[in-house]
C-alpha cells in the first residue's frame, strides 16, 4: 500500500529522497562496533598522512596570502572584536560574494543536468553511474550548504553593519515569508511553466526562508548559544536516523522535520518537503555564529578560516573512514577503485547528514579564506553574481528551462511534457550526453550575466527597502 502511494514520487524528487519518504511514511554518536578488519590496520597511516598532507598544504596556501592588518584586498579596513556588539558601519566581503557566486553558478549545472539528461537516471546509483557522471552531481552537492551558511553569516553582517537585532529580526522573519511565498510562485513558475498545485514541491527557497523565519528568534540569544544550538542540530540529528515516528495529524509525521516526507493538505492536494527544516536551521544558525569571524582583522581571519575548513575537512575523512557515525549509508569497498572512491564521497543529502556538511563546509571555508585575498578577472564576475542571489535563482529556472524547450524544437522534438512535470516525466529516448549538459551550463551562465549585472548596478546605486528582499 505505501509502495502504491508513493509511485509518483520518482517523478518529483530524487530516488534518495523517495527512500527516506517511505521511512516517513511508513510510521549514537558513540562507536557501537570495532572498525571493519579490512580498513583497521590502514587507519594509522591514513590519518598520519592526512596531517602531514594538512600541514604541508597550510604552510603553501598560507604563505602566498598577503599578512598586512592594515589592507584588507576584500573590503578594506574591517577590525572588531565583540561578537554580540559589531561595530557599525559598511561591512561587504567580497570573499562571501566572491564563494556564494562560484555555488550559484555551479548550481546551474545541476539545473542543466536535470533538464538535458534523462532524470530517471541517477548519478549517484552505484550501479549505473560512472566517474564523470557522479562527479558532475557530487561537485553541485556543495550549493545548498553553502548557500544556507552563508545566508547566516549575511544576517550577522547586516548586524555589524548597523541594523538592531529588533530591526534585523523584522527583516528575517519577513523576508523568510517572501522567500516561502517565492517557492510556491515566481520559482514553481521557472521551474514548471504552470502553477498547477495539485503538486507542490518545496525546495531549498522554503527551507531557507522557514529558516530565518526560526533564526528571526535566535538572534536574540549570544552568539555562543546560537552556535551550540547549531552544533547541537548539526552534530546530533542523525540520532534520529529511521528511529522518529508519531502523527501531526493532516500535515503528516513529527518525522517532516528532520527528514523528507509528503502531506495531504486537502483533496487532490500534495505537499513534498523535500529539504527538512531542522538540520538546516543547524547550518543557518552555524552561519551566523560564525558572522563575528568576518568582522577579524584580515590576516587573523584567513589564517582561523582556513584552519578551521581544514579542521571538518580532516573530520569528514576521520569519520567517514571509520563507518562509525554521520550518515546512515555506510560506504563499502567496491570492484574497482573509482566506484569505492564514489562510495566513500556518496554521502546523505536528503537530509543533510553531519558527513554529507563536513565534506561540504570544509573545503567551501578553506575557498573562503583564499578567496578573502581578492577576487581576479573571473572572480569579480563571480562576485557579481554573488551580490545579486535571489535574483539569479529565480532567474536561472527559466533560463535553463527555456534553453531545453529551444534544443527540442531545434531537433523536431515534442515539447508538450516540458509545459507538465518536466524535467520529472521525460518521453521515452530523451536525453543527452554530458556534452550538452556541459555545453547548456556555460550558455546559461553566459545568459545570466549580464542581467545579474544590470541589477547588481541597480541595487548598488539605489538604497530602497525593498531592494534588499532580492
Amino acid at each position: 500500500m505505501l509502495n502504491q502511494r508513493l509511485k509518483w514520487v520518482p517523478r518529483v524528487v530524487p530516488t534518495r529522497v523517495r527512500g527516506a519518504m517511505a521511512e516517513n511514511l511508513s510510521g549514537a554518536c558513540h562507536r557501537t562496533a570495532p572498525p571493519k578488519p579490512s580498513t583497521k590496520g590502514l587507519w594509522n597511516p591514513a590519518i598520519s598522512f592526512i596531517s602531514v598532507a594538512f600541514f604541508y598544504a597550510e604552510s603553501v596556501i598560507m604563505t602566498s596570502m598577503p599578512l598586512s592588518a592594515e589592507s584588507d584586498p576584500a573590503v578594506g579596513t574591517v577590525q572588531a572584536d565583540a561578537a554580540n556588539n559589531p561595530p557599525s558601519g559598511h561591512i561587504r566581503l567580497s570573499a562571501v560574494d566572491h564563494l556564494r557566486g562560484l555555488v550559484m553558478v555551479i548550481m546551474v549545472l545541476d539545473h542543466a543536468r536535470e533538464f538535458f539528461m534523462n532524470y530517471g537516471i541517477d548519478p549517484t546509483d552505484l550501479a549505473r553511474t560512472n566517474g564523470p557522471l557522479f562527479f558532475t552531481r557530487w561537485i553541485t552537492h556543495f550549493c545548498a550548504p553553502v548557500f544556507v551558511f552563508l545566508a547566516g553569516t549575511g544576517a550577522y553582517l547586516s548586524h555589524a553593519r548597523g541594523k538592531s537585532l529588533r530591526e534585523l529580526s523584522l527583516f528575517l522573519a519577513t523576508r523568510g515569508l517572501w522567500l516561502m511565498v517565492l517557492e510556491v510562485t515566481l520559482v514553481k513558475l521557472g521551474w514548471f511553466f504552470h502553477l498547477d498545485y495539485s503538486t507542490v514541491l518545496l525546495q531549498v527557497i522554503w527551507t531557507i526562508g522557514a529558516a530565518m523565519i526560526c533564526l528571526s528568534a535566535l538572534i536574540f540569544l549570544p552568539v555562543p548559544v546560537i552556535a551550540a544550538i547549531g552544533l547541537a542540530i548539526v552534530l546530533g540529528h542523525n540520532l534520529f536516523d529511521g528511529a522518529l515516528k508519531g502523527s501531526l495529524g493532516s500535515l503528516g509525521s513529527w518525522s517532516i522535520l528532520l527528514r523528507p516526507g509528503a502531506a495531504s493538505p486537502r483533496a487532490g492536494t500534495t505537499v513534498i518537503f523535500a529539504y527538512s527544516l531542522i538540520p538546516w536551521l543547524g547550518v543557518m544558525a552555524l552561519g551566523y555564529a560564525f558572522g563575528p569571524v568576518l568582522t577579524m582583522p584580515h590576516h587573523r581571519r584567513r589564517r582561523l578560516i582556513f584552519g578551521l575548513g581544514a579542521a571538518l575537512t580532516v573530520a569528514f575523512l576521520a569519520l567517514r573512514w571509520l563507518n562509525v557515525y554521520g550518515d546512515p549509508a555506510p560506504w563499502k569497498p567496491q570492484a574497482t577503485w573509482s566506484l569505492t572512491i564514489i562510495s566513500f564521497l556518496n554521502c546523505q543529502k536528503y537530509p543533510p547528514s553531519l558527513l554529507y556538511l563536513l565534506m561540504t563546509l570544509g573545503p567551501a571555508l578553506m575557498l573562503l579564506a583564499w578567496f578573502d585575498a581578492g577576487p581576479g578577472a573571473i572572480g569579480r564576475r563571480l562576485v557579481e553574481f554573488g551580490r545579486v542571489p535571489l535574483f539569479f535563482y529565480l532567474l536561472q529556472w527559466p533560463t535553463v528551462h527555456g534553453l531545453a524547450i529551444l534544443v527540442a524544437l531545434s531537433r523536431g522534438e515534442s515539447i508538450g511534457w516540458f509545459f507538465k512535470d518536466a524535467p520529472f516525466s521525460p518521453p521515452p529516448g530523451y536525453g543527452y550526453g554530458l556534452g550538452m549538459v556541459y555545453l547548456m551550463w556555460i550558455v546559461a551562465v553566459l545568459l545570466l550575466y549580464f542581467p545579474c549585472r544590470w541589477f547588481g548596478e541597480v541595487k548598488r546605486r539605489n538604497r530602497a527597502a525593498w531592494l534588499s528582499y532580492f
